[in-house]
């Protein structure tokens, strides 16, 4: 009696690769990949900046984030003695913007309530624009900043890949926003 094998034959296998090969090549291009990674950054910076402000309160000294635009990071620094200088044995952390997302709003219009810089914070620190966040919740200021994917920050197109991330001064609160696109409107997102 004859054993029956089962199995695929390389000839079978050759025909799937090749289907799945071309429906890769229809699907991708189809794909916005920018999408997806001004989503992600701006949720992982809004994150960023309420782990800051509960850090403040349960820790009950100053966490202060600077906004460095030529890194393209922001820095959370763990401030123990409140004196506003990175000293030894604090805790700092750099929080990277992502891959192909930069500081900016490219073509898309300022928000009113954010501002037209690509950073509104007035406070210094070390010659770096920083936000402090205080022991009781609350922010150094009234702040906000805009993201948005490389490629529309230096083409000029785009303008639907711009975020924005505003920070209440009483409470220390994160609002995160997107651009529409369509007739330069803002919308809350978080």
């Amino acid at each position: 009696m004859r054993q029956t094998r089962w199995g695929f034959t390389i000839v079978e296998l050759m025909i799937v690769v090749a289907v799945l090969g071309l429906l890769m090549m229809i699907a991708l291009p189809r794909i916005d990949i920018q999408r997806y990674r001004v989503r992600g950054a701006v949720q992982a910076l809004g994150t960023t900046m309420l782990t800051a402000q509960r850090q403040a309160v349960t820790e009950q000294h100053d966490v202060i984030v600077y906004f460095d635009t030529t890194g393209q990071l922001l820095r959370v620094h763990s401030d123990r003695n409140n004196n506003g200088v990175i000293d030894a044995g604090e805790h700092t952390r750099p929080v990277r913007l992502g891959e192909g997302i930069v500081f900016g709003r490219g073509p898309a219009a300022a928000m009113a309530a954010a501002g037209s810089n690509t950073v509104n914070v007035t406070k210094t620190l070390g010659g770096v624009q920083a936000l402090v966040f205080h022991r009781d919740g609350s922010a150094s200021e009234a702040a906000s900043f805009y993201i948005t994917s490389v490629t529309a920050q230096r083409g000029n197109v785009r303008p639907q890949d711009a975020r924005a991330l505003l920070v209440e001064r009483a409470t220390g609160r994160s609002q995160w926003w997107r651009f529409t696109g369509a007739g330069g409107t803002w919308v809350k997102v978080f």
